[in-house]
């Protein structure tokens, strides 16, 4: 005698150990009044450990946008008929008023930090997560400081909705999501093993110098026009009109540290012509040589 299969668990909340706040409306109406945190503010906060049969579906999306932070197991993300796959040490945010639909890993439920957050700077923050105006699935290396940041937030939460105790709240919470969505931009050095970055740090180290972008394409091993696209995609910008920006920069250091001649200083950075170098230094800093370092000269 055949049985039928039982339907699979879905589970919104409820989770053993898990830890969730929602703020009232009235508190919520409260932070849109106070003009130090109504541009971007939490409305609701949790942690689910090892959330098995977690599965949340919103066919009309939500009001808040919603950052989903897991830091062990699995879990998929369903969105604009793409699924987005956390593991460990990831984040993804999901933008508002999108339908959607998250869920846990069956065989290894995920553990996550999520935060739900609003304000007319939370879309500005949300953009600053997508790649090529797209969302994607970001990596970040576990900092047990960000853990710590989130469990002050949920500490104060728990203890009072007052006035200052929302604003530093809300101050942390931009800390918290910012941790995450800024951190190859705090961190640098994690990311400079590609070709442009090694080209850069090959322009700090020969400023004098005179490079063409085949010359640089060359000791990437790339070819020129690869290596054009790359580098503007990294910095809005070409490699010479770039090097041109540090060899400039260097010569405000220059004027403002030393005493040596416009002259010297152009030999220092690779310019023949003293006139280019006050022409290129006008366009880019907005006032002659000599004049910043009137301005600027301690």
């Amino acid at each position: 005698m055949s049985t039928l299969a039982e339907p699979k668990k879905r589970i919104k909340e409820g989770f053993i150990g898990q830890r969730m706040i929602v703020l009232p409306p009235n508190i919520k109406r409260a932070i849109t009044s106070n003009a130090l945190i109504k541009d971007f503010y939490l409305t609701a906060i949790g942690y689910y450990p090892k959330a098995a049969y977690h599965d949340r579906e919103r066919r009309n999306g939500s009001n808040e946008y919603i950052l989903l932070y897991c830091i062990d197991g699995e879990g998929h993300v369903y969105l604009n008929g793409y699924e987005h796959n956390l593991k460990p040490n990831t984040f993804f945010i999901i933008p508002h008023n999108v339908a959607h639909r998250y869920k846990s890993s069956e065989t290894n439920p995920w553990s996550i930090y999520w935060v739900h957050f609003s304000g007319p700077n939370a879309g500005l923050i949300y953009n600053r997560s997508l790649e090529n105006n797209l969302p994607v699935v970001q990596p970040v290396p576990y900092d047990a400081s960000r853990i710590k940041l989130y469990e002050q937030i949920y500490t104060v939460l728990e203890h009072s909705y007052h006035e200052k105790e929302m604003e530093i709240v809300n101050i942390n919470l931009l800390h918290f999501i910012s941790s995450l969505v800024y951190y190859k931009q705090t961190n640098p050095v994690d990311y400079d093993n590609d070709f442009v970055s090694n080209s850069i740090a090959y322009m700090k180290k020969h400023l004098s110098a005179k490079v063409e972008v085949e010359q640089l394409a060359r000791q990437q091993g790339i070819s020129a026009s690869h290596y054009l696209r790359l580098f503007k995609q990294k910095t809005g910008t070409s490699p010479i009109n770039y090097f041109n920006l540090l060899k400039i920069q260097t010569s405000c250091q220059y004027l403002y540290f030393t005493d040596r001649s416009i002259k010297e200083i152009c030999a220092d950075i690779g310019f023949d012509d003293p006139y280019y170098f006050s022409r290129l230094f006008s366009k880019l800093i907005g006032i002659s040589p000599s004049k910043y370092r009137k301005t600027h000269k301690r």
